[in-house]
């Protein structure tokens, strides 16, 4: 329900000292200062970046305990800021130290200095990030009401309350940043460059950043109106949203009946969107829930979407975890796999205890202990994945490895490249044991695919990519073949169109409703007709794909979508009324090479008749 105030008018108990506004933007600076020196030891490769096991986990420290201390000040008392601060920095410094051995390669000592694989990741300071926002959420909330388990408008308040301090102390930076910039330019009108220098300088910008995020931290602790006011407007706004969002899901479930879920699984995408369906509905019902308190001015429709949107949570969540187990039961567990599973286990909490409080026809208090109850297993999952205990890497090479030596993937359709980029050490190390145990007839193929992969400098696209779930062609009743009387290539009826990814094939070729025209065209003067195929308005464009080898077609290029689009000039082409032309330019031929030119842009050389009336 909307708001009362009562979550505005919770005490958050602060240590009344001209001093803390001091000592918050002497900790900014500070930080600014320290990340400073480790941004020049890495660019000088000079200790301690040397040393990433040191490296690593300092910077994760020092990105994060920083914001804590400034964020604490004022609500934790002396001896709770000892406990916290060097708690929160050994946590981090711990999850830092195992990302970087982890990254590093296995025969290299993670300390090596030429080891460039063993950088701190940005998965990591991201997941670190949000899980340290909650915990001091919590941490805070519990001091402020001196118990274990605060009241969950006590939480509410100090979680809002940081997010926008966070949120608008970044938009402080960015506008302090925008004012340097503009400010350079003018003095670059007068020939004085000194100030464009200095914003170039990394000893000026690292702690500039620092000092000024510090500074806006403090400005929002002290004045908690603005804050709160953003809060309500923001909250307001976004519960208006919740109706919207009730329909369209609601809308989209129940299309399901009719069109069955096998659109769904074609995409390959289908658990990650539907994740992101229910964190919507979960951030929008809390948007609308608040601090629980109850309202009678809130309006009845978002109270509704309130109770609606609790329930599509349920067949949302099962669907995504049902797509998944499909994509596990064909092909394994992998990194990503893993933890879209770990949002899932999260979402079903979130989904069963909203569904629960949905179906009680007094208020949604249940929301709340839902709430709380799912931050502090946030906390856990979080520890537990980027930890020794659930690494994703070390849990899915563990599983492709069961699976390859149950025989459940024949060994040349393994995918060794994953062990080798997404494995980590587990997976190099897992490469090596496939290479010194490999016996039967497979063993020299898998030697030879070690081999293969250990010389690649990237991964390139997933096997499952093109062979899960073949598209083939299925022309639809609107596809029309030109000149008339004229049939698809045999091959080209075989292909899968996922081979032509990256070209904007029209959507009659997968069976959809759709006009579009198929014109036989030999571009190559090699015998064999290549295929331009026009799609129709609103989504006109002109692609042309040809055989390139015996059965394998492959976009070739495009023509001007204009050509599309165009009535009368599409139908002269329908009506073979066409030349084949050299090109404008020509080709070089260097030393046996042949070198075309690459136009910058694509010009438009001619002018639609039907456009020019």
């Amino acid at each position: 329900m909307l708001s009362s105030d009562a979550a505005s008018n919770w005490p958050v108990p602060t240590v009344h000292s001209p001093n803390i506004g001091a000592v918050r933007l002497a900790a900014g600076l500070l930080q600014g200062m320290v990340l400073y020196l480790l941004y020049q030891a890495v660019k000088d490769k000079a200790w301690p970046a040397t040393e990433p096991l040191l490296s690593g986990p300092l910077l994760l420290v020092w990105l994060i305990v920083p914001v804590i201390f400034i964020s604490s000040l004022g609500v934790l008392n002396r001896r709770q800021l000892i406990i916290w601060i060097p708690a929160a920095a050994a946590v981090l410094a711990a999850l830092g130290v195992y990302d970087v051995w982890r990254a590093a390669s296995l025969n290299a000592a993670p300390y090596a200095a030429n080891n460039k694989s063993v950088h701190l990741s940005s998965q990591l300071i991201f997941v670190s990030t949000v899980g340290f926002f909650i915990a001091q959420s919590l941490i805070m909330a519990a001091a402020g009401e001196k118990r274990r388990i605060a009241s969950y408008p006590a939480y509410f308040e100090t979680a809002w309350k940081q997010f926008v301090q966070l949120a608008f102390s970044g938009l402080f930076v960015g506008v302090v940043w925008l004012v340097l910039l503009l400010g350079s330019e003018l003095f670059m009108l007068i020939k004085l460059d000194f100030l464009r220098k200095l914003i170039n300088e990394s000893w000026f910008v690292i702690p500039v950043i620092a000092f000024a995020f510090s500074c806006a931290m403090h400005i929002t602790d002290v004045r908690p109106a603005i804050v709160r006011g953003i809060r309500t407007l923001l909250l307001v706004l976004m519960s208006w949203i919740l109706p919207v969002a009730v329909l369209v899901i609601g809308g989209f479930l129940l299309s399901l009946p009719f069109t069955g879920l096998e659109p769904l699984w074609d995409t390959r995408s289908a658990t990650g969107v539907l994740l992101g369906a229910a964190a919507l509905l979960i951030v929008l019902i809390n948007a609308a829930f608040q601090d629980g308190a109850p309202d009678v001015a809130a309006a009845r429709v978002v109270q509704g979407s309130v109770r609606l949107a609790a329930l599509l949570l349920v067949p949302i969540v099962v669907i995504a975890m049902y797509a998944l187990g499909l994509r596990v039961g064909d092909y394994g567990w992998t990194t990503s796999r893993i933890l879209a599973a770990a949002c899932l286990i999260v979402a079903s909490l979130y989904a069963s205890g909203y569904a629960c409080a949905a179906l009680r026809p007094a208020r949604l208090g249940a929301i709340s202990g839902t709430n709380i109850a799912n931050a502090f297993v946030v906390l856990v999952m979080l520890l537990v994945l980027f930890s020794p205990l659930g690494d994703p890497a070390r849990l899915s090479v563990a599983n492709q490895m069961a699976r390859l030596e149950a025989g459940k993937v024949p060994v040349d359709k393994f995918d060794f490249t994953y062990l080798r980029f997404e494995g980590e050490r587990y997976g190099q190390a897992a490469l090596e044991k496939l290479r010194a145990s490999a016996q039967g007839k497979d063993a020299q193929t898998v030697r030879d695919r070690i081999a293969e992969v250990q010389k690649l400098k990237g991964r390139g696209p997933r096997p499952e990519d093109f062979m899960a779930r073949p598209a083939p062609v299925r022309l639809s009743a609107k596809a029309r073949v030109w000149p008339k009387g004229s049939q698809l290539p045999a091959s080209f009826l075989q292909t899968d169109l996922n081979l032509l990814a990256g070209s904007p094939y029209p959507a009659c070729l997968r069976g959809e409703q759709g006009d579009c025209d198929i014109v036989l065209v030999d571009l190559t003067a090699d015998g064999n007709p290549e295929i331009v195929m026009l799609s129709a308005l609103p989504d006109a464009n002109a692609v042309v794909v040809g055989e390139t080898k015996p059965g394998q077609w492959r976009a070739l290029g495009t023509l001007p979508s204009s050509l599309a689009a165009c009535g009368p000039l599409r139908k002269a082409l329908l009506d073979g009324q066409y030349n084949l032309v050299p090109p404008a330019i020509s080709e070089l031929q260097v030393a046996g090479t042949r070198l075309a030119v690459r136009p910058r842009w694509e010009p438009e050389v001619f002018e639609c008749k039907d456009e020019a009336r």
